[in-house]
């Protein structure tokens, strides 16, 4: 009876425990400006809510699948704005966004069912446990949650936070940001995917390399180009400047590639850089491309196919280059002419047209106005043929 008499003590004492935490929960929630802050029953082990899939959680994260998340913490948003205020006021956070597979990971905690501000979310980051937001991140669906994720999923993590993190994110699918207080770091874990939040003024800086390292190289490509322009007009073969505009195109096209990265993090603070990006990159990729249509051997597309598998340092080699447009020396055949006829108004057919009729640019651009009238008839003709006189008169 005795020890009857003492479990039946120890039981309600528990249950008063758990009743002053809840309302202590309910309180902190008031504070922040939470009215309908409410009481988590801690005997349930699963939390109710409405979640949404994810996909195939063990495919990787595509580039274009990582820069639509990075949109949501870009700086600008709200989210951001709360992460930042976390890690300044030097606390950490753990911060899931909930999908349809999250439910068994986690536990504990009360319901908040709130709408999102990054004044509320920083001020709940006091409290050791996860925030769970909706699946729009416009509500602040739980605070003060256990993340209970599968502990045999492998994770290269330290600290029980972002092993926490990396392994919900593995075994859910869910976008999970973990704020570390010691390092001050935003760590995004999705999926199989882990990436750092860098600071934006790192970022600035070196998105301001990257545009500059992009001035010079646009420099050298329409150095190059003007010269190419020059040899084709005089119907002189010169692959050596080919090459160059290939080499300088493609490069131009790597850094952009990188820098696009970069501007999706900064958010609205890379709008201007995203501008001075576009203006750069102008009709790089037109002119690369009938460059190689000009002078392969095996076809625009598959060149361009091999000249994408070529790294920095193989682009650097002009011999890679040479077997890109499948040449063994340096010796190249007669001009097609297929981009400096472009610049009239021709349209593709009729350069086509002109194209195999004449055999060479220098037969294309040379030719006395009764070849090019049998090829397009007189009105069509005599403008082609002022229109290339004004291209050579240009150069």
């Amino acid at each position: 009876m005795a020890e009857e008499e003492i479990n039946k003590k120890d039981e309600k004492k528990e249950g008063e425990q758990a009743s002053f935490l809840g309302d202590v929960f309910v309180e902190l929630g008031k504070m922040v400006g939470i009215a309908n802050a409410e009481k988590k029953d801690y005997s349930k082990k699963e939390v109710q809510v409405t979640l949404k899939g994810s996909g195939n959680i063990d495919m990787k994260v595509s580039k274009e699948e990582l820069f639509s998340i990075l949109k949501l913490i870009a700086p600008g948003t709200n989210f951001r704005t709360s992460l930042d205020t976390i890690v300044k006021i030097g606390k950490g956070a753990l911060i899931v966004v909930e999908n349809e597979n999250l439910a068994p990971c986690i536990d504990g905690g009360f319901k908040v069912n709130c709408r999102f501000t990054p004044q509320r979310m920083s001020e709940l980051s006091k409290m050791d446990g996860a925030i769970i937001l909706g699946n729009d991140m416009k509500k602040i669906n739980y605070a003060n949650v256990l993340l209970t994720p599968d502990s045999s999923i492998k994770t290269n993590e330290t600290g029980t936070r972002h092993k926490a993190a990396e392994r919900t994110a593995k075994q859910t699918g869910c976008i999970v940001i973990a704020v570390s207080e010691r390092r001050h770091e935003i760590v995004l874990f999705y999926r199989n995917a882990r990436h750092v939040v860098k600071e934006t003024g790192e970022i600035l800086r070196t998105a301001n390399e990257q545009i500059q390292l992009l001035e010079k190289h646009r420099e050298l490509f329409d150095l190059n180009l003007e010269k190419l322009n020059r040899s084709e007009l005089r119907n002189y073969t010169n692959l050596n400047h080919a090459i160059n505009v290939i080499k300088k195109g493609r490069i131009i096209q790597k850094i952009s590639e990188g820098l696009k990265k970069y501007l999706v993090e900064l958010g609205s603070e890379g709008i201007l850089l995203k501008t001075r990006l576009k203006e750069i990159s102008h009709n790089v990729e037109k002119e690369m491309d009938l460059v190689i249509k000009d002078y392969t051997k095996i076809g625009l597309k598959k060149s361009k196919l091999l000249l994408e598998t070529l790294s920095y340092e193989e682009l650097i080699d002009t011999e890679h280059i040479k077997k890109v447009l499948a040449y063994e020396n340096a010796e190249g055949e007669s001009i097609k002419g297929w981009r400096i006829l472009s610049k009239t108004s021709l349209m593709e057919p009729d350069i086509a047209l002109l194209i195999k009729e004449s055999g060479n640019l220098g037969k294309a651009i040379h030719a006395e106005i009764d070849f090019y009238k049998t090829l397009f008839g007189e009105e069509k003709a005599l403008q082609f043929k002022d229109e290339i006189e004004r291209i050579k008169l240009s150069y």
